[in-house]
């Protein structure tokens, strides 16, 4: 998610390259993000008592990583870390179609692999810890029972795409060739943090198909069950956002990448 005002898409990186950079930012993505939900927003780490951040403190943790992320790898891939928001940039002509199936595979293997470490960390804990915090879902995301709020499934698609076409709004803007700016990696987090302080209550804020298909794999089979939800609506959200923000901000959008 780069300022292509001062440095232009990076059509010349790697295939490779890219890959690499979308794995990585999205492995400090989800690190950044179960970790902190599971370790510092309760007000017990396992043994003793602690004081918890809270939503606060995971949505914070979301927002600082996908700033970090983007300032350090944007450059390289433009910062996606999220099928989402490559879908949208892919509709808006800022991807070619070819490079993104490369990029939701290392989306979402980076995922799994930022999943995997926040569990081995929690396995060095007494073992009531993790069994806890894999019987809680894992940090997954969920409707109707499985929702921290008990919301079923039409508010929390209400919520996947709405938060999500935001979040694909603001990279295009932010990232636009033209009007863009240099702190878009600051913008895009900021605005994460924003929508998941409203998600978080409602069904623990996926916004992101990888996130979500990552910490499943550690929830179990009843939180496996409900991926699609956490799929099928942060894709709509962002497919959305691509359509019609050209139509709105920018009726003369740059050609697409080669």
């Amino acid at each position: 998610m780069t300022n292509p005002q001062h440095r232009p898409f990076p059509a010349a990186s790697r295939p490779g390259s890219r890959a690499a950079a979308e794995f990585a930012g999205t492995f400090l993505l989800v690190f950044g993000l179960v970790g902190a939900a599971l370790f510092t927003a309760p007000d017990s780490n396992g043994a003793t008592a602690q004081p918890g951040t809270g939503l606060l403190g995971v949505a914070l943790a979301l927002g600082l990583a996908v700033t970090a992320g983007g300032f350090a790898f944007g450059p390289i891939s433009g910062g996606h870390f999220n099928p989402a928001v490559t879908l949208g940039t892919a509709i808006a002509g800022r991807l070619p179609w070819r490079l993104v199936p490369i990029y939701l595979i290392a989306q979402i293997v980076g995922a799994i692999v930022g999943a995997t470490a926040v569990y081995g960390l929690a396995s060095g804990a007494k073992q009531s810890f993790l069994e806890k915090a894999v019987a809680s879902g894992f940090a997954s995301n969920g409707f109707d029972s499985l929702s921290p709020g008990q919301y079923g499934l039409l508010p929390v698609a209400a919520v996947e795409t709405i938060a999500t076409a935001v979040l694909v709004f603001v990279v295009l803007a932010a990232t636009h060739p033209v009007k863009g700016t240099p702190l878009a990696p600051l913008v895009v987090g900021l605005t994460l943090t924003s929508m998941l302080l409203v998600a978080l209550p409602i069904d623990n804020a996926s916004i992101n198909p990888a996130r979500s298909i990552a910490t499943a794999l550690f929830g179990g089979p009843e939180w496996l069950s409900q991926t699609w939800v956490f799929i099928v609506f942060p894709l709509l959200g962002g497919a959305l956002a691509a359509l019609v923000y050209p139509r709105l901000f920018a009726p003369r959008e740059e050609q697409p990448a080669s």
